[in-house]
């Protein structure tokens, strides 16, 4: 079977540690989680060179080898995580199986694909910047990124640890739920009662989009209680999105920036760029760009309550094609970033759904919701995309 260059290492395996609600279910994990004897690559030569294997596994992989999933390969990621395009300039770019001739989004490119493709049930990822809503969106599968800290990111590596989430991706919204049920605290009850529309965020699409996913909009509207057309930031998105850039680069460098300046590692196309404007990032910039975070949580959280989703697209549009100038896709990443930094900035719960195509390609919708109400997102996504069946 074709494995579409979704794997590190396809053949490690881990077998069910108790029988559970997941028996029968295989998983891949993005390879920057704890797996014990084994050393993790987080896609760079240079960090697996002069990293030791792991000593425990990672809290989260346990959970679902307790619950009767079987682990099966560790997936390609871009490097250090810290990018949204899955292009990796020393192992590879896998195969988008929804579409060969665009990227599968990134940085848990790996894990995406190897569920797009239909070689695992599911599959763990990390989302810090949008690293499994965008990969979910382009390759045509359910995503999930918590409500930041609701998911133990112990035995994770870091980029940026004040928005890392451990995320999860499968073909079904079922198969999400059930994933969510195991992870996540469950002390959630309600149900969602209000719905807004996020206007500005729409008008970052591409022209065609927001036509396409009309008749689903008008569908929700029409079948719920409350539902209102409104701007999320007043200040602007991009606004936003240079709070999430900064904040997010003066974590990555106070993370790994002893590491790069001690072994100078290789880095590709973007991901170099990229390392080198965190390294000149003022810190003293920090306690501002804190300052705006914590007014936009403020008002997120005032926004959305326990009772209110909001409803954005979770990417631009398509996938960008294979093997672009670094220029071109630093401009679409940019956009993409405006989207994504809203749930990334309030720490908040994010659903991708793979409900609408455009020229036969994926685009994703994304539902979400106020922290902590991971569980009820959940569960109102799996009841709503059964609802769109019959």
């Amino acid at each position: 079977m074709e494995d579409f260059g979704a794997y590190i290492d396809k053949e490690l395996q881990l077998d069910p540690l108790k029988k559970g609600i997941l028996d029968g279910l295989s998983f891949a994990v993005k390879d920057v989680f704890a797996i014990k004897g084994y050393s993790s690559s987080a896609g760079n030569p240079d960090w697996l060179a002069t990293h030791n294997p792991a000593k425990k596994t990672a809290s989260s992989i346990q959970l679902l080898l307790e619950n009767g999933a079987t682990l099966k390969g560790t997936t390609i990621t871009d490097e250090l995580m810290y990018s949204l395009n899955g292009e990796n300039y020393h192992y590879g770019t896998p195969t988008n199986p929804k579409d060969k001739r665009r990227i599968p989004g990134g940085s848990s490119c790996g894990s995406a694909v190897a569920v797009a493709a239909g070689l695992s049930d599911f599959s763990l990822g990390t989302d810090t910047g949008g690293s499994v809503r965008i990969p979910s969106s382009y390759c045509g599968i359910y995503g999930m990124r918590p409500t930041h800290g609701a998911v133990s990111m112990e035995g994770v590596i870091p980029l940026a640890k004040s928005f890392d989430t451990v995320g999860w991706m499968a073909e079904d919204a079922e198969t999400l739920l059930k994933i969510g049920e195991i992870l996540l605290p469950q002390d959630e009850s309600g149900t969602f009662t209000n719905f807004i529309e996020g206007k500005d965020a729409w008008e970052l699409t591409d022209p065609e989009v927001f036509e396409v996913f009309q008749p689903i909009l008008s569908k929700i509207q029409k079948s719920v209680q409350s539902y209102e057309t409104s701007v999320i930031a007043s200040e602007g998105l991009q606004e936003w999105a240079e709070v999430f850039r900064i904040l997010q680069a003066l974590e990555i460098w106070e993370e790994h920036g002893d590491w790069i300046t001690t072994h100078n590692p290789t880095f590709g196309p973007g991901i170099a760029e990229r390392f080198k404007m965190a390294s000149k990032v003022d810190p003293n910039e920090g306690t501002i760009y804190r300052k705006k975070r914590s007014i936009i949580r403020n008002k997120m959280e005032k926004l959305l309550g326990d009772d209110t989703i909001l409803i954005i697209p979770t990417a631009p549009g398509k996938a960008p094609l294979l093997n672009l100038p670094v220029e071109d896709l630093e401009v679409r990443r940019s956009q993409t970033l405006r989207l994504c930094c809203i749930a990334g900035l309030a720490g908040l719960p994010q659903v991708n759904l793979p409900i609408c195509q455009l020229e036969g390609t994926p685009i994703g919708l994304s539902f979400i919701a106020g922290k902590n109400q991971d569980i009820k997102l959940l569960r109102f996504v799996t009841e709503w995309t059964k609802s769109l069946q019959n």
